[in-house]
């Protein structure tokens, strides 16, 4: 029993010394960091769209019709909103009208980090070529539906330790994880585009003791149709 136990001890320390370490060292460099060198223009000088100027105004509605804007107010940005040309210049006329979470524009591109807490991603946000994401010890979801992407190839650098990165993804765009794992899974539940031009999203960094799951979102229930 004792020899028996010291080849697995032996099993485990190599194992460790190989894999382990190194990518122990990547992620405390990845947590210490925290940076990510974005490629084009910054988020907040990106154009805005149609839809993105209705979603502010439909703000600013909700905020003159309860008092937090008067008349004047409201009229003056929504005069703004239709001058806007990007991101920035919009996100700016709601900044002080809701909390950071509940903004109809998130275009800042920082990097996430969640330390025994959870964060999401959700809503209009502008993801960065290069996004760096560092989970521990918690949940991070990255939900891309009505997400804008910086460019067709997005990189997300993950930290993952005893931690679980979820990315839900629209249809149309194709997933890949050549992330390294110890003790941690990957799973990629995204049907693959046949499109060449495909949008890719490249899951790179380490998971250690957690996952990373990227999946499309589920297609609505069908009613029953009664026969008569």
């Amino acid at each position: 029993m004792d020899a028996e136990r010291a080849a697995r001890h032996e099993r485990w320390s190599n194992r460790w010394n190989e894999q382990g370490a190194p990518i122990l060292r990547q992620v405390l460099s990845g947590f210490l960091s925290g940076q990510q060198n974005g490629q084009g223009p910054a988020p907040q000088e990106l154009r805005a769209s149609d839809d993105d100027r209705e979603r502010v105004v439909a703000v600013l509605g909700d905020a003159v019709a309860d008092g937090r804007l008067s008349h004047l107010e409201h009229e003056e940005r929504v005069e703004r909103v239709y001058q806007a040309r990007t991101l920035g210049e919009l996100v700016a006329l709601t900044a002080d009208l809701l909390p950071e979470h509940l903004q109809p524009l998130r275009a800042d591109g920082r990097p996430v980090m969640a330390l025994f807490r959870s964060e999401q991603r959700e809503g209009r946000w502008v993801v960065p070529s290069r996004y760096s994401v560092t989970a521990v010890g918690t949940g991070v979801t990255l939900d891309l539906r009505e997400a804008l992407l910086q460019s067709s190839h997005i990189t997300v650098q993950a930290t993952v330790v005893g931690a679980t990165l979820t990315l839900i993804v629209p249809e149309g765009v194709r997933v890949v994880i050549p992330a390294s794992a110890v003790l941690g899974g990957k799973k990629n539940q995204v049907p693959q585009s046949p499109a060449p031009d495909a949008p890719v999203i490249e899951i790179t960094g380490v998971i250690m003791m957690g996952n990373v799951v990227a999946k499309s979102p589920k297609p609505p229930k069908r009613g029953w149709i009664r026969r008569r």
